[in-house]
Order: C-alpha cells, then structure tokens, then sequence
C-alpha cells in the first residue's frame, strides 16, 4: 500500500528470480479482472502449487481442469438447491446445534474459533460429502487444523524458499515439506470419508456434490475419463475446505468481536432482529427486511478483510494494462485490501462504519468496491453460499445471545498478520437473551 503511493496502482516487485505485478484500487482491480478478464484469468505455475494440484481441482489448477470443475460446481450447487431451501436448511439446523452449544457455556468465557470453525466445515462436508461430526469430534478437530496449517504453510519462509529454488530446496527438510505432507493428509482425509460411503448411487437422487461427480463418471463421454476422475475430486473437495471454511468462520468470529467491541451496534442488529424474525427461525428471505443487520455483515467482511489479497493470477497471454505490457506468465497479486480501504468508496475505511452500505433513508445499498470474494473468471465459486452461511450464523448468534468480553478483558482489533486476517486469540462470553422464557 505504501509502495502503491509511490509507484501508482500498477507497479511490480521482485520476488527472488520472479517480477510480480501488483494491483492496487478498485478502479485498477476491477479494469483487470472484469474488462481484461481472460488476460488476467491464469494461475502461476508456481513450484509448491504445481506440486500439491498437480493441475487438479478448481482454485490453482491452470489446465482446462478447472474451467469444467467450476462449470461442474456452479452447476451442481445450484441443483443441489443453491439459493433454495435444500441448503439452507442444512444451515439452519447446523445453526441450532451452534446455538446450544455456545448455550451449553452458561455465559461463561470460551474460545469460539474451534467451535465455529467445526460448525462451517460440517456445511461443506455436508453438501459435499453428506458427513457431519460433533463439535468436539477429534476427527473434525484434526481436519480443521490441517485445513489451516495447509492455508498457513504457504507463507512460510521454507515454501517461499522452494517456490524460488525447486530443485535446491525441495531435496531439504524443513516447513515446506510438512506444508506437502499436510495436504496429503486432507486428501487421505477426504478419501476415508467417501471410502466409507457403502450406498448405491441412485442418479436420480443426487443429494452431494460427490453424488454428482460420481454420476458424471458413469456417464459414457471423453469428458467422464478426462476430466471426473479421484484426483480432480480429491482436490476439488480439498479447494471447497481451503476457499470455505478458514474464510468464512474467521469473518464470523470478526463478526462477534466486533460487536462486543461496539455494544450499541449490537443492540441494533439484535432490535431489527425482534423486530423482523422474533423468536422464529432466522430465512435468508428475511435479509431483505434488514437493511441494518446486512450492512453489519458487509461491514464485518470489509473491516475484518478475511482474504487481504487473494490467491495470486498470472497473465494467460501478453496484455497491454494500463500503459504496460505484462508478458504470458507474469505473476499478478491483486490486493483486495485496498479496494476495502479506498477512500473513493468508503467515507471512513479505517473505521467499523456499517453506514458505508446504507442509505440516508436506511436502507442497504450495494458498494461496488466490496470484493471479500474476488472478481471476474477466479472469483470465489462459492460466494452464495458464503453469504447465505454469514447470515443465517450471524442472526441466529445474535437472536440467542449478546456476547461480552470476560471481566476485565480488553478487545484487541488487532489481526494476525498472514493470508488469512484472523482476529488475535480471545475469549468471549454469550450470555442467553432467552433464559427468563424457558
């Protein structure tokens, strides 16, 4: 950001042997990825990302692999029910086991993030593998941790070493090894859950997005041997983990932070809350009637800035971009945190403003500069149902429950600096709004 203030919102770095192009803005951002869309729609072939896709899945995968794994999950999330009852369903009930089990604390302290954490990555499992486990599951505990070790070892010094020197560095020991083994462990993971699948498909009864897959591979086509095979679903569930559940629960725990942090928000939303919904079922139709608590949400994921830059692109072809050519290959970073703290766009970026998505009457309005979830060709496949699971957690918590901070806590804004903006490690206390009624 500081270098963007210097050398404008195109400008590139030297990375060991590599130049990266940086992005940064949303007028810069959006011309590159919107109106130079196929220019910019490659990923780098960058060494420790070659060796952990092996070109596989839908997030880092450069082949024709990954345009029909994302027409395939687009397509499969939408029969599965997207944006319909099916799926919201699954996170409505998810939420209810949520609800009794920040309950079950009685308004004492507790760290929220493994618990949450357990909760997102039930939904995927769900839709994508029909598994669900208990909160304190070790099985699900260990998968959330290799999840995040997996995300994490990418920054690591080793991974950035091996990424400049493959064939010096790859035959040492050190982080980036465990980075690999790790991601071999989520797969193995992965593969003992649809291992123990016994059931006969009945391709008119798809129910997960592996049913799907598995019906595509019966079907008699080039594409079924091409393309529907174990290490493009292997890495296609393992892509959905990484892209959907650090991500989404990290902007949850933001979410409550930042409530505690601004008590009188939180009775606002809780207010619109009775108001709307009472003591019903929180629906994603709902959100419609809610312009404040949505733009509490909008405001969570661009103050929190979950994802600060995104997964990396590269130039598919040579592009002139703004008075420079960017030749085939180049490794590009556009940085979503600039466009959330652009002040073309947003009064007061540095400030939890939930008044940055709404109107002078109160009702929500769009910002264009928002991007937690990218844009153009590489933008996040999952983003329906990221917002529908931000809502339906996030009203429901807050229907049940107004959280505090521990007796004499202070709260700490301050983020864990990485790929992933996590809050600092905390605890909370969610006291019942409902425990005189029962």
């Amino acid at each position: 950001m500081k270098l963007s203030e210097k050398y404008g919102s195109v400008f590139s770095i030297q990375l060991g042997l590599d130049k990266m192009v940086v992005l940064c803005g949303y007028d810069t951002i959006k011309d590159a990825l919107i109106n130079h869309a196929e220019a910019f729609s490659a990923r780098p072939e960058t060494p420790s990302i070659v060796k952990i896709s092996k070109g596989y899945g839908i997030a880092l995968s450069n082949r024709d692999d990954w345009k029909m794994m994302r027409k395939f999950t687009n397509s499969t999330l939408r029969e599965l029910g997207m944006g319909k009852k099916s799926i919201e369903s699954r996170i409505t009930a998810e939420a209810e086991c949520l609800i009794q089990k920040f309950a079950s604390f009685k308004g004492k302290p507790f760290e929220n993030p493994p618990i949450i954490n357990a909760a997102v990555a039930n939904i995927i499992l769900a839709i994508a593998l029909g598994q669900r486990y208990g909160y304190d599951d070790p099985a699900i505990q260990k998968f959330i941790r290799l999840v995040k070790e997996c995300v994490n070892g990418f920054e690591n010094v080793m991974t950035k070493l091996y990424n400049s020197f493959p064939s010096v560095v790859g035959l040492l020991p050190g982080s980036h090894q465990t980075l690999f083994t790790n991601f071999q462990k989520m797969k193995d993971f992965i593969k003992e859950v649809i291992s123990n699948q016994k059931q006969e498909l009945d391709v008119n009864d798809q129910r997960t997005l592996h049913d799907a897959f598995r019906a595509k591979q019966q079907e008699e086509k080039p594409q079924s041997t091409m393309y529907f095979h174990t290490d493009n679903l292997l890495m296609l569930v393992s892509d959905l983990f990484l892209a959907g559940t650090q991500t989404t629960s990290t902007t949850l725990q933001w979410g409550l932070l930042l409530m505690i942090k601004y008590p009188q928000i939180q009775r606002k939303v809780q207010d619109e809350i009775d108001r709307v919904i009472g003591l019903a079922q929180p629906q994603v139709e709902h959100r419609k009637q809610m312009p404040y608590t949505d733009a509490v949400i909008h405001e969570v994921q661009r103050f929190g800035d979950t994802v600060p830059l995104t997964l990396p692109h590269a130039t598919a072809t040579d592009v002139t971009f703004r008075g420079y050519t960017i030749p085939k290959g180049t490794v590009v970073m556009p940085v979503l945190f600039s466009s959330h703290k652009d002040k073309a766009y947003f009064a007061k970026p540095d400030e939890f403003f939930p008044e940055h998505f709404l109107d002078p009457e109160g009702n929500f309005k769009k910002n264009e500069a928002f991007l937690p979830f990218s844009l153009g060709k590489r933008s996040c496949a999952g983003e329906n149902m990221g917002r529908m699971e931000l809502f339906l957690f996030f009203t429901s918590l807050l229907q049940n429950f107004t959280f505090h901070a521990p007796p004499g806590a202070e709260v700490d804004l301050t983020p864990c600096k990485g790929f992933i903006n996590c809050p600092l490690p905390h605890s909370i206390c969610a006291v019942s709004r409902h425990q005189n009624e029962t």
